[in-house]
């Protein structure tokens, strides 16, 4: 008889190993979407934001302060999480958190230099830290519902490395004049595709430190309606006047970053 508290335990591995099969499943299918549509250009307006209004002389202020939220964020969650608490396996698995915040605080200065001067010249600056943050997010998912190895140095160092390589492929192939931001893409939209869809499989944490479903379902939400009001940036600023569709797309990336950073720190002081 199987143990009341371990109900059909040796069913578990191989039904654990089904449910990730379907997670490579869909990181192939995106990766094979993506190479049959073809090369993606960057719009030619990319850079024509609503809300150009200077304050005390800065340029494109809405936009270039709206970043402060992710410096905010980013430096409080590294100072918590390199704080001494936990076990040394939780220690370990907070890695892909404590990147994940330094990836917000470079993504705060960044966008900010970029929305100072929109270009391409800064936009590099802007997209490298954003690719950071999807691949180290992607990696702390990982850790705590498929394998803790996911945080480990090999595989964050493997996933800031791919990052890295799919922003210098848009860059060099943006100087060649056939811009292609499908690895881009790739790296931004795999989190929050696999994500949902190893929540849809109800794929149990692993670790006592793991996030819970509550949290990433608002993350979601969040990330979401940031990328509604990227795409509404004039239609908001037209109707609202006060505040453009991207400025608010910052504001809510941002409180997306603010529910994982915060959950993961509180969820190592369990």
């Amino acid at each position: 008889m199987s143990s009341p508290n371990v109900p059909n335990a040796p069913a578990a591995p191989h039904r654990a190993a089904s449910q990730h099969r379907w997670l490579v499943v869909a990181a192939g299918a995106l990766a094979l979407a993506l190479g049959l549509h073809g090369a993606i250009a960057q719009p030619a307006d990319y850079h024509a934001f609503a809300d150009a209004r200077a304050w005390f002389g800065l340029p494109n202020a809405a936009n270039v302060l709206s970043n402060a939220a992710f410096a905010l964020i980013g430096g409080w969650g590294l100072w918590r999480l390199s704080a001494p608490f936990g076990t040394a396996a939780d220690r370990g698995r907070r890695r892909a958190w404590y990147c994940f915040s330094g990836a917000l605080l470079c993504t705060a200065f960044g966008s900010a230099l970029y929305h100072g001067a929109p270009g391409n010249a800064l936009l590099v600056l802007d997209r490298l830290p954003i690719a950071w943050a999807c691949a180290a997010l992607l990696c702390a998912f990982l850790s705590e519902r498929v394998n803790p190895r996911w945080a480990g140095l090999p595989a964050l160092a493997t996933a800031l490395a791919a990052a890295t390589a799919a922003v210098a492929w848009w860059w060099i192939s943006e100087q060649r004049g056939q811009g292609d931001l499908r690895p881009y893409l790739y790296v931004q939209f795999l989190p929050m595709l696999l994500v949902p869809v190893a929540l849809a499989l109800k794929l149990p944490p692993i670790t006592s430190t793991a996030l819970g479903n509550r949290t990433w379902w608002w993350v979601l939400g969040l990330y979401a309606s940031a990328k509604l009001m990227e795409f509404a940036d004039q239609a908001v600023f037209d109707a609202l006047g006060l505040i453009s569709g991207h400025t608010l797309k910052h504001l809510l990336a941002a409180a997306a970053a603010l529910c994982l950073v915060r959950s993961s720190v509180r969820a190592q002081l369990r």
